[in-house]
């Protein structure tokens, strides 16, 4: 599958894997529709995109959380921005580091609106497009903590085990059409994840990838690349990856080298 020309929506583009996914996809000479509700961060990015090779940038102002605000950006997006030939549902978090019988309320509401509910606004709202058109691929951002929980984070496990069944059902649904859907679950990737997670304890949260190699954004990037590239007939259903440090969400390798 060659992406030149194609409409590549990213969602939570401004940083982290979102934005090395819209890096990669400019590389591919993709047109790239990118939503995050940070718009001066999509707007410093564009002039790169441009330079990497992306004919065309479309930055939208997007908080996947409010189903009405979705409808309303994809519903208003111009003619020649409406064909969406992929779709990255990328925007998630976590919040919060307890016990679930200690848990905050707001940060459940806000993981599970953001990662769960989020995904299926935007989701329902592209998808029937791609069946139309026939043509499409959906991938969602997993993680390895829907393959096994982890103390202290059993809600943001939840959330990914959810996109996993999500995804799992979506791939079911559209056999019969050309739409692929794709899940790939990735282990510690060095983005603001953590930053996010402690809201803002850089200290606290650079120790998550103390005496570790994590993964990059743009690895986990490539393999997104790859899995939309491979041929039409080809749905990489699945791709489970970890730095060589960690082998699940509750083992990991911690070096002084």
């Amino acid at each position: 599958m060659k992406l030149a020309g194609k409409i590549v929506f990213i969602t939570g583009a401004s940083a982290g894997i979102g934005a090395a996914c819209a890096q990669r996809f400019a590389q591919e000479g993709a047109r790239l529709l990118l939503a995050a509700r940070r718009m001066d961060r999509l707007e410093a990015m564009t002039p790169s995109l441009k330079q990497a090779g992306s004919p065309e940038v479309l930055n939208v102002a997007l908080d996947v959380r409010y189903r009405e605000q979705v409808q309303r950006v994809l519903d208003g997006l111009p003619e020649q921005w409406r064909a969406i030939q992929v779709l990255v549902n990328n925007a998630g978090l976590s919040r919060g580091l307890s016990k679930l019988h200690e848990g905050d309320i707001q940060d459940w509401e806000e993981m599970i609106d953001t990662n769960v509910k989020g995904l299926l606004y935007v989701t329902r709202a592209v998808v029937p497009g791609m069946i139309e058109r026939g043509a499409g691929h959906v991938v969602n951002l997993g993680s390895t903590a829907a393959h096994l929980a982890y103390p202290n984070g059993a809600v943001y496990c939840a959330t990914k085990a959810a996109e996993f069944r999500v995804t799992e059902g979506l791939r079911q649904e559209m056999l019969g059409t050309p739409v692929r859907v794709t899940t790939v679950d990735a282990g510690m990737v060095e983005t603001e994840f953590s930053e996010v997670r402690f809201r803002g304890d850089k200290e606290r949260a650079a120790k998550v990838y103390r005496d570790i190699t994590p993964l990059q954004p743009e690895d986990v990037a490539d393999a997104i690349v790859w899995a939309v590239t491979r041929p039409a007939h080809v749905n990489i259903a699945q791709v489970l990856m970890t730095t060589i440090d960690q082998a699940n969400s509750l083992l990991f390798h911690r070096h002084k080298d």
